[in-house]
């Protein structure tokens, strides 16, 4: 997932402020999250917290800044990126959902018992996965945003 989230950051740094910061941001919610499994049980309480509030500000960003940032490009180009990029949406909320039921569900995890330890950890991996797929999806809407009017914005400079 690391290894996915800095091609990321190589192929898509630069375009612009805005989505460099949020690919920076995905990389420390990378980094918050495959360190959650190795934290000590007392201390897991504070890395969970830590970790949920970053993934929800990672998710609004997404939703409130940069997917309104990128769909705007897409309509001033109106090349056709936009009408691929409305695809994406849809296939992107489901991963919202998801970890949204993990914040719900662990943002103030209080001294937990072994089960509730089992059961965090296996809603971690699937939250793992489904993290995956949202930075895939992600990835694909800069890519069809960005790509897709690549050669108008070369053809005029």
């Amino acid at each position: 997932m690391l290894e996915k989230c800095e091609s990321a950051r190589e192929r898509w740094g630069g375009i612009s402020d805005i989505i460099d910061q949020w690919l920076e941001h995905r990389q420390k919610l990378i980094s918050k999250f495959v360190s959650l499994p190795n934290v000590e049980v007392r201390d897991i309480e504070n890395h969970v917290e830590f970790f949920c509030t970053s993934m929800m500000d990672y998710l609004s960003s997404g939703h409130f800044e940069v997917y309104e940032k990128l769909l705007h490009e897409g309509s001033e180009f109106n090349d056709g990126g936009l009408e691929e990029a409305q695809k994406i949406f849809p296939r992107i909320q489901p991963t919202t959902d998801i970890a949204l039921d993990f914040n719900d569900a662990y943002a103030s995890l209080k001294n937990p018992t072994v089960q509730q330890i089992r059961e965090f950890s296996f809603q971690l991996s699937k939250l793992g996965e489904n993290l995956e797929e949202r930075f895939a999806l992600e990835d694909q809407l800069i890519e069809i945003l960005h790509t897709s009017h690549r050669d108008t914005v070369m053809d005029e400079a």
